[in-house]
């Protein structure tokens, strides 16, 4: 019995197809032992060796076509090697990461965003930091060209909540949540809040009179702008509209309320 193996026991043995052997052979990086009297490319533990070093290196990173050059890498160059490897694969873990906290957040809000069923809601909210992104007028609809002339300050814009504020003049602002910096917070608080769907960022300011009229109806006491926050991701589950939320912060009612501590929107200080 031949101690070398056929191409077909080879490829079973180190778990990858006829094809790929051949491929390495057809690069230049991978040869059989011998070829037998009857054509048949044979191959032994020399060669369960070095392809054991290739399918490692492909799994490092290493085209096919720099192999041979990393077969003559000293210890130090392969320490290198794995190295650059190793920030690749966290690199990938913290994307992954970002990704499926994203998705847990789209499926927890989804599934709360209810504006026919619950449109009026009171939310206990963190407080949040803010960083300006443009300014429109009220009157002005948000359109493509605002969107190309801003991009470049938002690098997820589609997966960001956008806060729009008014400060009571004919202006309103867009923010975005932030960690580097902060124009703007929006203190942790009660808050009262509407969910609406609108074809379109000029029905929202149909949804602005009788969320007030609400709040007077519950005799409530606001302690800040009103803020719309779009949440466009959520339009997955809106039949193509937008969703949105209003909010506003409603002052504590002592005594029932002596725990709830709330402050009225601010610049932080520098």
């Amino acid at each position: 019995m031949k101690n070398e193996l056929t191409i077909s026991e080879f490829a079973k043995l180190m778990g990858v197809s006829v094809h790929q052997i051949r491929y390495f052979e057809e690069k230049g990086v991978l040869q059989p032992a011998y070829v037998s009297d009857n054509q048949y490319r044979m191959y032994g533990i020399d060669q369960i060796y070095h392809l054991s070093h290739i399918l490692l290196l492909r799994k490092l990173g290493v085209s096919v076509s720099a192999i041979q050059e990393s077969m003559a890498y000293t210890p130090g160059q392969y320490q290198q090697l794995l190295r650059h490897s190793l920030e690749g694969v966290e690199a990938e873990i913290g994307r992954l990461t970002e990704l499926q906290q994203f998705i847990r957040q789209v499926l927890r809000e989804g599934q709360n965003f209810d504006p026919v069923n619950k449109p009026y809601q009171i939310k206990e909210r963190k407080a949040v930091q803010l960083a300006k992104w443009l300014e429109l007028d009220w009157a002005a609809a948000l359109n493509a060209r605002h969107l190309a002339e801003h991009a470049r300050n938002v690098p997820d814009l589609f997966e960001s909540d956008v806060y729009w504020i008014s400060d009571g003049t004919n202006s309103i602002t867009l923010y975005m949540e932030s960690n580097k910096r902060s124009d703007l917070t929006l203190p942790a608080g009660t808050y009262f809040t509407k969910q609406v769907l609108v074809e379109n960022d000029e029905n929202l300011e149909q949804h602005i009179e009788p969320f007030y009229t609400a709040i007077s109806a519950h005799s409530l006491d606001v302690g800040g702008p009103l803020v719309l926050v779009e949440k466009s991701y959520l339009s997955l589950f809106g039949n193509k509209k937008l969703c949105y939320e209003l909010q506003i912060l409603i002052k504590p009612d002592p005594p029932e309320h002596t725990l709830i501590k709330s402050t009225p929107l601010q610049k932080p200080q520098s």
